[in-house]
């Protein structure tokens, strides 16, 4: 079926079963950025393949609602489906919940396993919803199936901490919160708790289960193929109990006492098996707090994997300037991915890239997760702009790093004016210094001030979280314009990427990932409040061919200049000589 059918099909079993509108948000049950393609339901009932979005259809509309990194992408792939774009990052878009309620007139179907309990309540207050799915009955072709790869063990001596030393310390936290029972479905947080890898969702080396911890056992609830027996033996090891993915449900329908979960994580049909005798303690999970906050072995792991990644990306921006176009040669985007993933795999514990690479040159830089395709992709010339945002999983630790170089030919000064703003404020973020308690939010316009004053913007977030090998993108801290209640704490790790986008001409953005760590205390301190700055992890130079220099301060230039010194010294010695003298070129004092 193309997408029109599948709207059609889903339409005839709304009216079969009474539904005035249905929602199929790009979802999964462990409320995952990253999917197994399995759950892939919002993608396969429009044809838009963005990594955010939710489609709503009623008996005589489709619509389809995501943010300003996808405007330009979903332009093009809804073109012809019928599905209007609701642009919801614009601010006269009105949210999904409140369009249903404005617009809808009867009974919103959505599948509970798709929603957390905490949308489902707000949304439930404004809509009359029924828990129904409609998608499993009409995707009956090509559905992948749930994957069956198998999880093995992580290491402590790369987690930094024993999986008995996380239980004991996640009972003692229930303890306190007198709770007898919590449910876990965010695949991070129990390959983190569990110290347990897996292949199941590209990107990210999770493992599709729940788990139940409580006072005196903890529960995985996963698919038997994928437990051999090495890994068996390991979960016996750590006294940790196991039993078939789809049994979660009827465990939980035998819970007693006081059930602790994450609203915001835990999905609906989870939530209502919980008896009701029940008493329910709905609260931001103890895990995804704790697993934020790095420890030194984790840190150092960080440490570690960035040097990988430092040698990988030397390597190809050598090969991109002496060889990539010598005689003649031709190269596309997706060549240009392709090579640096051959890079990347030389290094020591690669496992596999962190997120798709997003290569975009020239126009397709200002899309801004932009996806290119062996199929579909510009070809690359050695003139103008390429944005180059790519990230490594390692045993050792996560990547993420942006850079923006020109290929060659006369650059434009709004080009030079462009890169400047944005790395000044990139660098005013990572030097920041900030009494502790501070929000990421309060820090935003610390990275936005010089393009703000150009009266220029973007629209995705300054910084996000990141995972010690798990997810490139995790919570709670963050740096962004929306208000986000958790204070950057030692320990946290967040990208620092502000960027500027024009259509149609370029895409420029710079990024390094940064920890929170105790700042020296200077004299012209006056509080005892503990003051915190960033320590910036990642090692990889800046194009200065790009730069305005009459816009950059002394002391940014010396900023610049340190952190050029820096990265020659920890990635010179892993390098052979040619490549050596390349980075030597490229760190040079200015």
């Amino acid at each position: 079926m193309n997408v029109k059918e599948r709207i059609a099909a889903l339409r005839g079993l709304m009216q079969a079963n009474g539904l005035a509108a249905y929602v199929v948000p790009g979802n999964d049950p462990h409320a995952s950025e990253y999917m197994a393609s399995h759950w892939c339901e919002m993608q396969w009932i429009s044809g838009f393949n963005g990594e955010s979005g939710t489609v709503v259809v009623t008996l005589d509309k489709a619509l389809l609602w995501t943010d300003s990194r996808y405007y330009l992408q979903a332009g093009i792939e809804l073109k012809g489906s019928g599905i209007e774009l609701m642009r919801e990052s614009d601010v006269d878009c009105p949210s999904v919940i409140d369009w249903l309620a404005d617009n809808v007139q009867g009974i919103v179907g959505v599948n509970p396993e798709m929603f957390s309990v905490n949308d489902f309540a707000d949304w439930n207050g404004k809509a009359e919803l029924k828990s129904i799915d409609l998608i499993k009955p009409i995707w009956t072709e090509g559905r992948p199936a749930i994957p069956q790869d198998k999880l093995y063990p992580y290491s402590a001596d790369f987690a930094g901490e024993t999986v008995e030393s996380k239980l004991k310390r996640m009972r003692e936290l229930l303890e306190k919160k007198k709770a007898d029972a919590q449910i876990i479905s965010a695949l991070d947080e129990i390959a983190w708790l569990l110290n347990i890898r897996g292949n199941d969702v590209e990107f990210n080396p999770v493992v599709i289960s729940y788990v139940v911890l409580e006072a005196d056992k903890c529960t995985l609830f996963i698919g038997a193929a994928k437990i051999d027996s090495p890994a068996q033996n390991y979960l016996d090891f750590n006294n940790i109990d196991v039993l078939p993915y789809e049994a979660v449900f009827d465990y939980i329908r035998g819970l007693k006492g006081t059930v602790l979960f994450d609203g915001a994580r835990v999905n609906e049909a989870l939530y209502e098996a919980i008896p009701a005798d029940c008493k329910k303690i709905n609260t931001k999970s103890p895990i995804l707090i704790d697993k934020a906050h790095k420890n030194a072995i984790e840190l150092e792991g960080e440490r570690i994997a960035m040097r990988q990644d430092s040698v990988a990306l030397t390597r190809f921006f050598k090969w991109l300037e002496e060889d990539a176009f010598a005689n003649g040669k031709t190269q596309t985007e997706w060549d240009l991915m392709e090579k640096l993933h051959e890079f990347r795999t030389m290094g020591e514990n690669f496992i596999e890239e962190s997120f798709g690479t997003i290569a975009g040159y020239l126009g397709n830089g200002a899309i801004v997760h932009y996806a290119a395709t062996a199929d579909n992709c510009a070809v690359v010339k050695p003139e103008g702009m390429l944005l180059l945002d790519s990230g490594g999983q390692y045993l050792d630790g996560t990547t993420d790093i942006t850079r923006t170089v020109w290929l060659g030919g006369d650059i434009p000064q709004q080009a030079k004016l462009d890169y400047t703003y944005v790395l000044k404020g990139h660098i005013a973020l990572q030097t920041a210094r900030f009494p502790r308690g501070t929000r990421g939010n309060q820090l935003d316009a610390l990275a936005k001030q010089y393009m703000w004053a150009a009266g220029i913007t973007f629209g995705h977030g300054t910084g996000h979280g990141v995972g010690h090998f798990l997810g490139c993108h995790e919570g709670p801290q963050n740096v962004r314009t929306d208000n986000n209640p958790t204070a950057l704490e030692v320990g946290h790790v967040i990208s620092d990427e502000p960027g500027i986008y024009r259509t149609g001409q370029w895409g420029i953005r710079t990024e390094n990932l940064i920890t929170v760590i105790p700042a020296p205390q200077t004299k012209a301190t006056t509080t005892e409040d503990e003051w915190l700055t960033f320590e910036t992890l990642t090692l990889c130079f800046y194009d200065t061919s790009l730069i305005e220099w009459s816009l950059m301060t002394p002391a940014e230039i010396e900023w610049l200049n340190a952190y050029h010194a820096r990265v020659y010294k920890e990635t010179a010695p892993l390098l052979n000589a040619d490549e050596a003298e390349f980075l030597a070129r490229k760190c040079k004092a200015l």
